[in-house]
């Protein structure tokens, strides 16, 4: 970046790329870790406006949210172990990543109103730019990226 002071160019030093902020949580699947990880998700938010000036909005903050709410229910049901909520932002998007011991991938399935239940994906996809499923040596790694557009 460089600021301008009576005609003359001053370098300020900020210019460099700042790393994203980074948090991740671990949790055993024990009763109340879903509730645990959106508490930890919106804490993560709030730091996000703090350090970054993000302007995270109510729909981004809620998407975020529900996000890690689909995911990390995904991870609880399905997996046989522990499972690691992975959040990543910026002041343009929030990467929610859930690393879990299943290495089964998960279905999306086509939409369907009158289908009871196995939604979570066809949300989590409608709520993301992008959504990338990949397995990993100990499971696989379910990563949503939620954008920050104008609200």
């Amino acid at each position: 970046m460089i600021d301008h002071l009576d005609g003359a160019v001053i370098p300020t030093g900020f210019d460099v790329p700042v790393e994203p902020l980074r948090r991740a949580a671990h949790y055993t699947g024990e009763p109340g870790c879903i509730a645990e990880a959106r508490s930890f998700a919106s804490l993560f938010l709030q730091q996000l406006r703090t350090e970054w000036c993000a302007s995270v909005g109510g729909r981004a903050d809620g998407a975020v949210l529900l996000v890690v709410s689909e995911l990390v229910t995904n991870a609880d049901r399905h997996s046989k172990g522990p499972y690691i909520l992975e959040l990543e932002g910026t002041d343009a998007s929030v990467t929610v990543s859930v690393y879990d011991s299943s290495g089964a991938v998960p279905k999306r399935f086509p939409r369907d109103p009158e289908r009871i239940g196995r939604h979570g994906l066809e949300i989590v996809h409608a709520l993301t730019s992008e959504l990338v499923v990949e397995r990993v040596p100990v499971g696989k790694r379910v990563r949503a990226v939620v954008p920050f557009t104008g609200e």
